[in-house]
C-alpha cells in the first residue's frame, strides 16, 4: 500500500532520490571512518581512535534513520556498496591511508560536503517538493555533521 501523506507521488519519488543520495554519503563516510579508525597511528592515536569510533557509530545510526525515512515515504533504500559509490559525492582512496593531518582534513571535507548538500536539499524538500517533514529531518542530520566537522576542525590551529 502506498502512503497517502499529502505529498504527490512525483514529489515522493524526488525526495526518495535525495534521501538515497544522503544514505550513500552516510555509508561512504562510515566506511572511511572505519578505515581510518583501523589504520590510524601516531600522535593522539587513542583520542582520535575513540573519536572516529564515536563518529562511525553516529553515522551508522543516522544511515539507518535515513533508510527508515525512505521506507516511511514508500521508497526503497539502496543497500549495496556499488550503489553507495555510484550515488555518493564522497570519493574513496583505495590502498591509501593519509597521515593523521591528511585523515582529519579529508574527514572535515567530507562532513562539510555533506552539510552543504543537506542544506541545499532541505530547501528543495521544503520549497519544491512540499515535504516539511523530510526538510526537518535533513536539518537535524545537517546539524549532526556540522558538529562532527567542528570537532575534527579543532585539531587544527588555524
Amino acid at each position: 500500500m502506498k502512503p497517502d501523506l499529502g505529498i504527490t507521488q512525483k514529489n515522493l519519488t524526488a525526495v526518495n532520490q535525495i534521501l538515497n543520495a544522503v544514505l550513500a554519503d552516510g555509508n561512504m563516510l562510515y566506511i572511511k571512518l572505519r578505515k581510518f579508525h583501523w589504520n590510524l597511528s601516531g600522535d593522539n592515536f587513542m583520542e582520535l581512535h575513540l573519536l572516529f569510533e564515536d563518529q562511525y557509530n553516529a553515522v551508522a545510526e543516522a544511515a539507518d534513520e535515513v533508510a527508515e525515512r525512505i521506507a516511511t515515504l514508500g521508497g526503497t533504500a539502496i543497500g549495496t556498496t556499488t550503489e553507495f559509490a555510484k550515488e555518493s559525492q564522497l570519493k574513496e582512496t583505495p590502498g591509501k591511508v593519509p597521515d593523521t593531518q591528511g585523515i582529519l582534513k579529508e574527514l572535515v571535507g567530507d562532513h562539510e560536503s555533506i552539510v552543504k548538500s543537506l542544506r541545499e536539499n532541505l530547501d528543495k524538500c521544503e520549497d519544491d517538493y512540499k515535504d516539511a517533514g523530510t526538510a526537518d529531518f535533513l536539518n537535524g542530520l545537517m546539524q549532526e555533521h556540522e558538529k562532527m566537522a567542528w570537532k575534527l576542525r579543532k585539531y587544527f590551529k588555524d
